[in-house]
């Protein structure tokens, strides 16, 4: 841009000028009446960081497993409580970027020959409700079984169970009456909500799908060899194993249970979803009741 300049100051015509650099005519008109001792300030800045970086540490320390975009969802989450400027998600990666605080990238995954076109989010709550189990080992070699149910509009875990048994079909009637219990109490749901399960034996149960449209869900089963039919309760088996169950202490079943209740009630309470506007479940939830608003909206504000 100095040799631009050169060129206008000694009377090149600046139409000239910007078609041979491909640059706006209304640049270069201010490139040659900047005054000789113009600086480019936006590369001297030096913000202090200090603050930011101890908030910043503070989350980390709490979830390491946090890459820098649900950091930043919990710092504005604080500056919405403190009445302060929010600090922005580019200033974030920025800070820790430079102190060697961002997540390593994994490799890409191979994408499934099977293409899966339906669509498991809903645009209300208590539409459809999916549901899963995982397991993990403790450190002395106990191994816990979980269930759980999760809601496919705005991700809250609506209950689980945990076991060193198998998944049976008493275990998914608990976890189908728990969920029940959480959204409505002792009433059944207005309309039928969808269950949404892969083809586990403990879901086919005659008991399971008789018990089912006793609460007033409607059974509803994935394709067979289709894991991305149910793909919102596969990811969230990736999150409670990356972002809880690795980090956890777990040296027996009694201290996991314990620990593993804590996972799921952060994980409701604080954990960022990309899907709604990097809110956790339930605050997502609790702006949609406040204000009425939309979907679009409540992720926006």
């Amino acid at each position: 841009m100095d040799s631009a300049r050169t060129l206008v100051t000694r009377g090149w015509r600046i139409s000239f000028v910007s078609r041979c650099l491909r640059v706006s005519r209304a640049q270069l008109h201010a490139i040659a009446r900047r005054p000789d001792d113009w600086q480019d300030r936006r590369c001297k800045r030096q913000p202090d960081d200090t603050e930011a970086l101890a908030r910043i540490h503070a989350v980390i320390g709490e979830v390491p497993t946090y890459g820098y975009r649900r950091v930043w969802a919990l710092l504005r989450r604080q500056s919405e409580t403190e009445g302060v400027a929010a600090i922005n998600a580019k200033r974030v990666y920025r800070i820790m970027r430079q102190h060697a605080l961002l997540l390593e990238h994994r490799p890409a995954l191979a994408v499934a020959s099977r293409a899966h076109t339906g669509k498991v989010a809903v645009k209300e709550s208590n539409r459809r409700w999916c549901s899963d189990g995982f397991e993990f080992r403790c450190d002395n070699g106990e191994k816990l079984r979980v269930t759980f149910a999760l809601d496919c509009c705005d991700r809250e875990a609506l209950h689980w169970m945990a076991s060193t048994g198998g998944y049976d079909s008493a275990t998914v009637q608990d976890v189908m009456l728990g969920a029940v219990e959480r959204r409505f109490g002792s009433r059944l749901p207005p309309k039928p909500v969808e269950w949404l399960t892969d083809n586990g034996s403990a879901y086919r149960a005659h008991k399971t799908r008789r018990f089912a449209k006793m609460v007033g869900l409607i059974p509803r089963t994935t394709a067979v060899r289709s894991p991305e039919s149910n793909g919102m309760a596969e990811s969230f088996v990736k999150t409670m194993k990356r972002d809880y169950i690795s980090i956890m202490p777990k040296p027996d079943m009694m201290t996991a249970a314990m620990h593993l209740a804590e996972a799921f009630e952060h994980y409701n309470e604080w954990h960022p979803h990309s899907a709604l506007g990097y809110r956790s479940p339930r605050e997502y939830l609790r702006r949609r009741t406040r204000n009425g608003l939309s979907d679009k909206r409540c992720m926006e504000i």
